[in-house]
């Protein structure tokens, strides 16, 4: 039997390689998605070759996951529970993606993964299989109870992977979960389960990669500078950029400034509520500036039928159906909300703050001549409002007309 299994080098999938080997007297080809993970993946090959891997297998997915799956998502406007920025939820689709393809190439019988039973990215990672390549088996070590008996917690799996000599960050020191890409990186488990811990306390700033505390941030804002075309962020300060040279870039300039850090209890698609922790510098900025730039160009119509689809779309994209039939319906909608959204935006970035300081587009909706409030230069005629307010004030007359008679 070939398992293609998505591995991170963490705790949870470097034990799961050595028990599926074990369990399942498979080969086992270990997948790494090169998401953004940084200096996360130093070493990696040779670790999952000596766990048990008999292949290895990266892919450096960073423009792709930038400009078919972030970008898009982000023209949607797409933020979960008014909260999550979706970093961990849209990586999912990409990298399920890419182990199908691989498990044709290979000719394996069954891809696996490492999430929990507990958790979303279980459904992410199936629903993408299903939509790509039903005949797949999947593999979900956490949901066999032969695997939760022998390791019931993160404290068995610190032990196992010291006697079997698997070099894994998490220790009883730092036990708490990351996952880091390109958008973003989480924290969530561990010391972060109880809600009323502090986790921008001075004990926690070591956990943070992405960002600096706001008492270290500089003291003076910063202006950036962001191009839109068609909704898509292409240059950042004059230069143009791929998707993935924008996302890097404002990672780094969020970071400097302690933009993105989120803390929140998140409502799971399998029913309970989570704690999370979240690093987003860059996305958070794009995300801001995306709307500057849309309240200037979009149509007020257009702009509040897309809203009114943002919790659905964060919705799909959360629980995992980014390879729905209903998620590609909306995007077709959002891409064309997106045809007039050019322009220029200008931010200042100030310790954890996002200012707009000017907003400028050739297809700008906003006319000075009609919004003014200077004299009668207007092509606006305030008289006409009067009629405009008799007709929206007749059902309520009507309605008040009722009361008072006692109907």
């Amino acid at each position: 039997m070939k398992i293609i299994l998505a591995y991170s080098g963490g705790l949870d999938t470097s034990v799961i390689l050595r028990w599926l080997k074990e369990s399942y007297r498979a080969n086992i080809v270990a997948f790494c998605a090169d998401i953004g993970q940084e200096e996360e993946l130093a070493g990696l090959e040779e670790k999952a070759l000596k766990t048990g891997a008999s292949k290895y297998v990266i892919e450096d997915l960073r423009e792709e996951f930038a400009r078919d799956f972030i970008f898009p998502m982000f023209q949607a406007g797409a933020i979960y529970e008014n909260q999550y920025f979706l970093g961990t939820s849209i990586a999912r689709p990409l990298i399920a993606k890419r182990m199908v393809e691989i498990a044709r190439a290979e000719k394996a019988q069954a891809i696996s993964h490492g999430a929990t039973g507990k958790g979303n990215d279980q459904v992410r990672f199936e629903l993408t299989a299903a939509a790509l390549a039903p005949e797949l088996k999947v593999i979900a070590p956490w949901r066999e109870e032969h695997f939760r008996k022998q390791f019931p917690g993160r404290r068995q799996m610190i032990a196992f992977a010291k006697k079997n000599k698997i070099p894994v960050e998490a220790s009883a020191a730092k036990p708490y979960s990351m996952d880091r890409n390109l958008l973003h990186i989480s924290f969530e488990s561990g010391v972060l389960e109880d809600p009323w811990f502090d986790a921008s306390s001075k004990k926690m700033r070591g956990m943070y990669k992405l960002s600096v505390a706001l008492e270290d941030a500089p003291d003076e804002p910063e202006q950036v500078d962001l191009a839109f075309e068609n909704g898509i962020c292409v240059k950042v300060n004059g230069k143009k950029l791929s998707p993935l040279g924008v996302m890097q870039t404002l990672n780094k300039l969020g970071g400097k400034h302690g933009i993105g850090r989120v803390d929140i209890v998140e409502n799971r698609f399998v029913g309970m509520k989570s704690r999370g922790v979240y690093e987003t510098p860059g996305g958070a900025i794009l995300h801001f500036a995306h709307r500057q730039m849309e309240t200037l160009t979009m149509d007020r119509e257009v702009m509040h039928l897309r809203d009114s689809l943002i919790p659905k779309y964060s919705e799909l994209v959360y629980n995992g159906f980014w390879f729905s039939p209903e998620r590609e319906a909306l995007q077709a909608l959002v891409t064309e909300t997106q045809r007039n959204v050019t322009g220029l935006v200008r931010l200042k970035l100030y310790k954890g703050n996002i200012i707009v300081a000017g907003r400028k587009s050739p297809k700008s909706l906003y006319d000075p001549k009609i919004a003014t409030m200077e004299a009668e230069r207007s092509s606006y005629d305030q008289g006409d409002a009067t009629g405009f307010i008799r007709l929206n004030a007749l059902r309520l007359k009507v309605r008040a007309s009722r009361k008072v008679k006692g109907d």
